[in-house]
């Protein structure tokens, strides 16, 4: 009977792959770790190794076909004994999928035809189909056979090998499945997803079968978007014992699905400045130091940088009116007032307060409010109508010493402004070096609302007003 040959899954989400390139011609011998095939995927272009000996008899996909299905039929073997001229194609045609054996006949199948050039990962839906190993010179069912040799000798393919050296895994410990009791890379990626203990036996697999399949990877969602990896599918990259699980909550689990859906719908640019602090900074201490202070001595206000930078979105908005709108799918919604929502970080996630008609409120009542709004954020007291709308936000980084970052715009809104660290910097000014005060900031656009020229007038307006802030008071 000939061995079949099935295009491998090269990774947990492969459906098809390319047959780049045979690399044995029909006709050739055939032995154990030869590398027959180059597949290529959207990721990288590997190999396929044959897992036992005879001659390339008949190759089924020829070279350079796109879209091949995993586990297709791609060639066939012949084995030990079988006369390779003999050796037709199921159905005759060019290019057929591997026989199915009914329940019936499934004990009399070859363990080869289940396994053959299958590479690092199998596929989340399908459980090993060790019920087909049989005894090749009977025909009858075989005994689970030992992975062991003389001497301690371990009996596996080179990519089983070459898998296990890369996962750490000892192939002592694994119970291979392959023709005559040979670990193949089914049996290593199995111990993997098991935490590296020993792989069940053929029989015991197929007792199992049924119960150990893993669900099916999820359907796409409406619209051909991609869905993901399931779950079962990303813990297979891992040992057990290297995670523990975190159940999401309901606001790690929003924050995903619309940042997703923002990176997947609201087409992204993004235009950064450098805005000079120094003006800004002696404005802020002189106003610092005139706040009033209370019977305790505690001053009426505090403004920090952040406070000048929502302000200033606030006012840039207004100056620039077309950028002061959001999407609503068949329509642009622009608005008379500024809204300015602030990322505030809290543990597992983020809140989004906003500000509003933060182009008309002076700086201390806008301090005044996000001091506000980060202690009842923490203490997730928010309403929903004081995080919810807003026409754009400012996510500050710089505290943590980030320089330069781009942000994910939060549905509805338009942009969003990532700040970075203000620092020391020579620049040139009047063809000489000075050391100045630079922030950089970086806008994202959507492109559905802002073209470039719209996008790159807001951070101009944004910018003018950071490095003039006296325009903020009047």
């Amino acid at each position: 009977m000939p061995i079949n040959v099935l295009m491998p899954a090269l990774s947990p989400t492969m459906e098809k792959g390319n047959l780049a390139k045979w690399l044995k011609k029909e006709g050739d011998s055939i032995k154990s770790g030869d590398v027959l095939a180059e597949i290529e995927t959207d990721k990288a272009t590997m190999e396929v190794e044959a897992v036992d000996e005879g001659v390339l008899a008949k190759i089924i996909v020829p070279e350079g076909t796109a879209d091949v299905p995993v586990n297709d039929l791609i060639a066939l073997i012949a084995g030990e004994g079988e006369d390779p001229g003999s050796v037709q194609a199921p159905g005759g045609g060019a290019k057929a999928e591997a026989p199915k054996a009914s329940p019936a006949e499934a004990p009399k199948a070859d363990a080869k035809t289940t396994d053959n050039a299958q590479m690092s990962y199998a596929r989340s839906n399908e459980a090993p189909d060790a019920a087909k190993a049989v005894n090749p010179a009977a025909g009858q069912p075989a005994a689970p056979p030992a992975s062991g040799g003389e001497g301690g000798r371990v009996f596996s393919s080179p990519l089983a090998r070459r898998l296990a050296k890369m996962d750490g895994i000892d192939l002592g410990a694994i119970q291979g499945t392959g023709p005559h009791g040979r670990v193949i890379a089914r049996d290593v990626q199995a111990a993997k997803a098991g935490g590296g203990l020993k792989a069940p036996a053929p029989q015991a697999a197929a007792a199992e079968a049924p119960k150990a399949a893993a669900p099916a990877p999820k359907a796409a969602p409406a619209g051909g978007a991609p869905a993901g990896l399931t779950t079962d599918q990303v813990k297979g990259f891992y040992a057990k014992d290297a995670y523990e699980e975190v159940p999401l909550d309901g606001m790690r689990k929003t924050i995903a699905k619309r940042l997703t859906e923002a990176m997947q719908v609201a087409p992204h640019f993004y235009l950064t400045v450098d805005c000079e602090l120094d003006a800004l900074m002696k404005l802020r201490e002189t106003l610092n130091g005139s706040a009033g202070k209370d019977k305790d001595g505690k001053p009426a206000f505090k403004l920090s940088v952040n406070d000048f930078v929502i302000k200033a979105m606030g006012l840039a908005l207004t100056r620039v009116p077309a950028a002061n709108a959001v999407w609503a799918e068949d329509r642009i919604l622009r608005f008379k007032h500024a809204e300015v929502g602030v990322a505030v970080a809290i543990d597992g996630g983020l809140f989004t307060p906003v500000i509003r008609r933060a182009d008309e409120k002076t700086l201390s009542t806008i301090s005044k409010e996000m001091k506000d709004f980060a202690a009842r954020a923490r203490a997730k007291k928010l309403k929903p109508e004081e995080y919810q709308g807003g026409v754009t936000s400012v996510s500050n980084l710089g505290m943590f010493g980030i320089k330069h970052f781009t942000a994910v715009i939060n549905p509805p809104q338009s942009s969003i402004l990532a700040v970075g660290a203000g620092e020391k910097r020579v620049v040139v000014k009047d063809g000489a070096p000075a050391v100045v005060q630079v922030m950089t900031c970086t806008l994202s656009c959507d492109h559905r609302v802002l073209d470039g020229a719209l996008g790159a007038e807001l951070v101009s307006a944004f910018k003018g007003l950071i490095e003039n802030p006296m325009g903020m008071l009047v």
